[in-house]
């Protein structure tokens, strides 16, 4: 049990029979009435946000989650199968509990978040930022500039498809952040 006092952002919380991460909080004490916690709340399984009022003071069951590192071993019918990196135990999950499967390739490093208490994973998440070749793209035509963002798509290894900007050429590596699944910069070599 936590009160509201030791409330930070990250810490994930047992709320209305679920499980969520505060992403902001803010204590209040108003001139008249009682203090009291605004907070930003995002729920773990659907990725919803909700914004909550706590009175200060109230009690709230804290959950306990782990951050488990493991490699994308391949793709089945069964699933996305990973394999914890120091235990070596190999775990299936469905696409869902994968924030951004289109941009898994094998190798690839995931943190899987796990409620401790239960055993139950929750989700899998890829670094913010990953690496990835351009596999195909028409090339940027010369004057195709109509505004100062030209953009054109761009398919990388993992077939995933990706906006990019037209001096982006086939064979060039690419950083895409795998929050906004956009570009952020061409690799150099």
């Amino acid at each position: 049990m936590a009160t509201t006092a030791d409330f930070r952002n990250g810490l994930c919380i047992e709320y209305n029979n679920d499980l969520y991460t505060i992403i902001q909080f803010q204590h209040v004490k108003p001139g008249k009435g009682a203090a009291f916690v605004r907070t930003k709340l995002r729920n773990v399984k659907t990725g919803k946000v909700l914004d909550n009022t706590f009175n200060a003071g109230v009690k709230v069951n804290l959950a306990r989650i782990e951050r488990r590192p493991h490699q994308f071993l391949y793709n089945d019918d069964m699933g996305y199968n990973f394999m914890h990196t120091e235990t070596f135990e190999q775990i299936s999950l469905s696409r869902e509990l994968i924030n951004c499967p289109e941009f898994l390739k094998e190798g690839q490093e995931v943190e899987v978040v796990v409620h401790a208490d239960t055993e139950t994973v929750l989700y899998a998440e890829l670094p913010t930022n990953v690496v990835m070749e351009v596999i195909y793209t028409e090339p940027g035509l010369k004057g195709d500039t109509s505004s100062s963002t030209a953009l054109k798509p761009a398919t990388v290894e993992t077939n995933a498809e990706v906006m990019v900007p037209i001096f982006i050429n086939q064979g060039d590596k690419i950083k895409i952040n795998t929050v906004e699944k956009s570009y952020v910069e061409r690799v150099k070599e």
